[in-house]
């Protein structure tokens, strides 16, 4: 008897505190969706005229005349393309619904892991031919041409679409297996897939020749520039450096890195590494400035000579 009008006493307040804790996790979600909604949003709306207008000039003033130029355009191009997958996005987080289905989700997820890796491998490749414009101006002549950069770029991108092959199967039964819409809210684990291990790699390979460039080009830049070309150039010179190596600290590394700990929502991670297609129009500013402006000045030198940096890299 004692038992039985116990149970009846327990059982409203059982009853009270779960549900008290199911409104206090839809609540938690709820936030968690709106701080989404405004970050994708922000980097949508600052995004995508960013990189439209730079994809525009980069085409319209420089096109493919130099190697710098043909991987700039493709680092736009990758830009625009997880630009334009944001809208459903903030469509998912805004109203927690998906109505496009599992492929559409799959698509989408894939442009921005895409943004990741052709975005690093660029940048590299861009820090790479300044590296070589810098410090072996004559000698990388034959290298540095735009059909060698037209190449590599297509190599690039065969290598990415080839990467989403595994991992599009893996994301198709993941949403598979769901009961209800779980577009973009990803967990990944350890060991899931062999491209896991891929793309952190590939990204500390990238960092790792960055640091390389970096300090070989600041090294030259100190021991070889004259003092005049030193005060007008090395500061733009070495920004491009700088601002790339940041990018991949900030940006790139944690979104890849996260592999090799306990399963993590990408979400946040997702949101931090969308806004590198905001900061890239900087790296085609700081080179247009610092380079390609000095066209004239170089003219006026002998920028032939092999024991002098040339700073007309493109």
């Amino acid at each position: 008897m004692i038992i039985v009008i116990f149970a009846i006493i327990v059982q409203p307040v059982v009853s009270i505190h779960t549900v008290l804790n199911y409104h206090n996790c839809i609540t938690e979600v709820e936030k968690r969706y709106q701080v989404y909604t405004v970050v994708f949003g922000s980097v949508m709306a600052l995004g995508l005229p960013l990189s439209a207008v730079s994809l525009w000039i980069l085409l319209r003033r420089h096109n493919l005349k130099s190697p710098s130029a043909v991987f700039m355009i493709n680092l736009a191009i990758s830009d625009l393309l997880l630009v334009i997958s944001l809208p459903m996005r903030v469509y998912f987080y805004a109203t927690g619904t998906w109505p496009l289905g599992n492929m559409a989700c799959i698509w989408i997820t894939m442009l921005f892991r895409n943004n990741i890796r052709s975005s690093s491998i660029f940048i590299t490749f861009i820090s790479v031919d300044r590296l070589l414009a810098v410090a072996y101006p004559l000698r990388s002549r034959h290298l540095r041409t735009s059909l060698n950069a037209c190449r590599a770029a297509v190599f690039i991108w065969l290598f990415v679409l080839v990467v989403n092959i595994p991992e599009s199967f893996y994301f198709s039964r993941f949403l598979n297996n769901q009961t209800q819409s779980a577009c973009f809210e990803f967990r990944l684990c350890p060991a899931l897939l062999m491209t896991d291990y891929l793309q952190p790699v590939l990204v500390l390979a990238m960092l790792a020749v960055n640091i390389v460039s970096t300090a070989l080009v600041s090294w030259t830049l100190r021991k070889h520039v004259t003092d005049s070309a030193r005060v007008n150039n090395k500061v733009n010179v070495m920004l491009i450096f700088v601002l790339n190596l940041l990018m991949f600290a900030i940006f790139f590394l944690p979104v890849s890195l996260i592999v090799f700990f306990k399963c993590k929502r990408l979400t946040p991670l997702i949101g931090l590494a969308s806004v590198n297609c905001c900061l890239d129009p900087l790296l085609y500013y700081f080179s247009f400035d610092g380079f390609w402006k000095r066209k004239e000045d170089c003219g006026r030198q002998d920028c032939g000579r092999q024991g002098q940096v040339s700073l007309n890299t493109v």
